[in-house]
This record gives C-alpha cells, structure tokens and sequence, in this order.
C-alpha cells in the first residue's frame, strides 16, 4: 500500500501546486496524454499520485480513499459540515486566495449591512410577493452565515457559473460567490456588503483523518510532512 496524494488535475491549481512541492525537492507530474488522470511522485518513496477535481478532493479525503489532498479552504467548509472532525489542516500553500462574499447591486444606495439586506429582503417580499434571491453554489456556508447574521425572507438559487452575472440577467437580487480581486463584481455593476465576507480562502494541504494507514505508510507520512516543513 502507498500514500495517496489528491491534487488538483489540471489549470493553475495544478501548476502551483506541483511547483510548491518541488521547492520542497518533491516532484509530481502527469504521466500520459493530457486526458489520462495519471500522474507519478519522484523524490521519495511510498507516495502515489492521484489527479482529482479541486471539488472531489474533500470528499474523497473524507471517505479515507486519499490520505493527502490540495484543495481550497471554501470547497472543504462547503462539502463537509463535519470538516474538522474528518480533517486535518496542514499547510496553506500561499495561493488560490479568494474570498466567499455577499454582494449586492451598486445601485442599492440604501444597502450597505447585512442588517440593510435583512429590510431589503423584508420590503422586497412585501413588493413582490415573493423572497428575494441569491445566487450562490455555496448552500451551507451561504446559509449559516445567513441565520447567524439573522438575515430572514430571502432563498437561495443555485449558480454553478457565471454567478456574477445572475443579477444583470434578473434570475437574482444578489449574489454570494467567491472573489479575488473584485474586478467581476464592479464590472458587473455589484457592491460587496461591508460586513459580508463569509470566509477567506486559499490552496490548502489537508490530511484524511479517517483514511487506514499501515506501519510503513505512517513512516512515509512523518517523513513526507518533515520533507515538506523545511
């Protein structure tokens, strides 16, 4: 048995993850053509590569089939509400830092608080009959921090793309998404809510707390994690 390593499988993710391990004198690359999900570790032993969707990989570490993955803080909260029972955060890589959001139209001169989106949503169902939509494909994050905020008369539509965009397209009043310079949401004529950062983001190195490991895998592991602390 060898110790597997989840990491994105393609785009930037890829890339810099792979370019952060080898600063540290471990080498991941693929293996085959650009569509095979194959990939090879040079530089120590006992370590398989497993090439994932960044959106796989916390569940995949949660299910203990990978005891190593590289995906983003947000898809980790999203995907699993017990994260940090089944997880171990072990290293932010210093990229894909981003920002989960709310945002609402520039032009909502009046809403500027979550406390303001709470009235909005109130007078809008009150308007139109019906709550006010968000745009978002980060349910439970979006949610939660929904309730805590006590933001009420509102529903959440999924949006796995273009999220952005929803607002202009009249299929939501607002949005909750993932930013990171906010040059989409002024070019798409959206405000973020002075209190409304939901979480900051970033790649991140996490650990399977639930994956089997035998004798030789943990020393692999404590040597691999010492490799990658220097």
């Amino acid at each position: 048995m060898s110790l597997k390593l989840g990491v994105p499988s393609k785009g930037r993710l890829m890339e810099k993850t792979f370019a952060w391990f080898d600063k540290r004198g471990i080498t991941l690359s693929r293996t085959g053509s650009d569509r095979e999900y194959a990939g090879r570790v040079d530089g120590i032993e006992g370590v398989s590569l497993v090439l994932l969707s960044a959106g796989e990989i916390p569940r995949e570490l949660a299910a203990g089939r990978i005891h190593l993955g590289v995906t983003g803080t947000d898809l980790v909260h999203e995907k699993l509400p017990l994260w940090d029972q089944q997880l171990e955060e072990l290293a932010q890589l210093g990229f894909g830092q981003a920002d989960l959001i709310i945002a609402v139209p520039a032009c909502w001169a009046d809403v500027d608080t979550l406390d303001d989106l709470d009235a909005a949503a109130a007078g809008f169902r009150a308007r139109h009959g019906h709550r006010l939509r968000i745009a978002t494909k980060y349910h439970r994050l979006v949610r939660d921090f929904l309730t805590d905020a006590g933001v009420a008369d509102y529903t959440l539509v999924d949006s796995q793309g273009a999220t952005e965009g929803t607002v202009k397209n009249e299929t939501a009043e607002a949005i909750a998404d993932i930013t990171s310079t906010g040059e989409t949401l002024r070019a798409n004529h959206l405000k973020i809510l002075s209190d409304g950062l939901i979480l900051r983001s970033q790649a991140t190195l996490w650990r399977s707390r639930t994956a089997p490991l035998e004798a030789a895998d943990k020393q692999v592991l404590e040597l691999l994690l010492d490799r990658l602390a220097k």
